[in-house]
């Protein structure tokens, strides 16, 4: 994703050290509209954010989690800021309550979990036509969410990779962790079954981002991410860092394979299910800790 030439270097140094949250004050200078994807696989309402600026613009579909809104979820990860500071659309659809009555993206149910059927195809044609639209060149489309927007936002990744250039994942799961919803509550709890990362390898380099006390998500669902990286990599090598922002510590490790990035996990010390550094007045969110909105764009910027 390319940055404004005015204004992102300062941010870039910034969120490489998670130590600062430059979106805490700045208010969203773009136009948020609300919009109705019609297609094969059924129809979703979503927010569309664009920033004043000209010319095509890189696209990010940000999925919420489970209860939230569209609206709610923009609210608490502030990144129409960040949208309109780089110059890139921000996407939010919005699960219907017919498709699931508490707002979840049904990552757990298999008719969900492929390429050309259900959630990820709705998701698919919401980029595919904005593609058109806003004239996003191939390689500047990235996917992030929250739990089960976090899970739905890895299927993606397992099922458009020619779409989906990286994705990030705060406090979801892996692909194919549940079959069903009696299973979708094992793997919340345990990660799902083992082996399934290494039995389907998801190529997309993924940004994961795990409270270490998410007591809704374990945290192992993260480091399983992380794996499904790795599978198939053999020679890739991690880096950590640790420090502190905001009263939480965390801990970052890179994974590279041959210089190129991988994977990136950053585990929070005693974070619980939630989207760090957001928005206190939107659900699920954690005014503490590395501002997650300004890490995801970090490593978006970066492929």
């Amino acid at each position: 994703m390319p940055p404004s030439p005015d204004a992102a270097t300062p941010l870039h140094a910034a969120v490489v050290t998670a130590t600062q949250r430059p979106t805490a004050t700045r208010q969203p200078r773009g136009r948020t509209v609300e919009r109705q994807y019609r297609g094969p696989a059924g129809s979703r309402s979503y927010l569309l954010h664009a920033p004043p600026a000209a010319g095509p613009l890189p696209l990010l579909v940000m999925l919420h989690g489970g209860t939230q809104s569209a609206a709610d979820f923009a609210l608490g990860t502030r990144m129409n800021a960040l949208a309109d500071l780089h110059g890139f659309a921000v996407a939010y659809p919005e699960q219907a309550r017919s498709a699931n009555p508490n707002g979840f993206w049904n990552w757990f149910r298999p008719q969900d979990q492929r390429r050309g059927a259900g959630e990820p195809a709705i998701l698919a044609g919401i980029v595919g036509e904005l593609r058109a639209e806003l004239g996003t060149p191939a390689g500047q489309v990235f996917a992030a969410g929250m739990s089960a927007g976090g899970a739905m936002a890895d299927l993606l990744a397992a099922a458009y990779p020619d779409i989906f250039a990286a994705v990030g994942v705060v406090s979801g799961l892996p692909v194919r962790a549940a079959q069903d919803l009696g299973s979708a509550f094992t793997a919340m709890q345990s990660g799902g079954p083992r082996g399934v990362a290494g039995e389907l390898p998801v190529d997309v380099p993924v940004l994961v981002i795990h409270g270490a006390r998410d007591g809704t998500v374990a945290a192992i669902n993260g480091e399983r991410i992380v794996g499904e990286r790795l599978a198939a990599r053999p020679d890739a090598r991690g880096t950590e860092t640790r420090g502190s922002t905001a009263g939480l510590g965390w801990r970052r490790t890179v994974f590279r394979s041959r210089g190129t990035v991988l994977a990136e996990s950053l585990f929070v010390d005693g974070g619980g299910h939630a989207w760090f550094g957001g928005d206190t007045r939107a659900g699920f969110t954690d005014s503490r800790g590395p501002d997650a909105s300004a890490e995801l764009v970090r490593f978006f910027l970066d492929r």
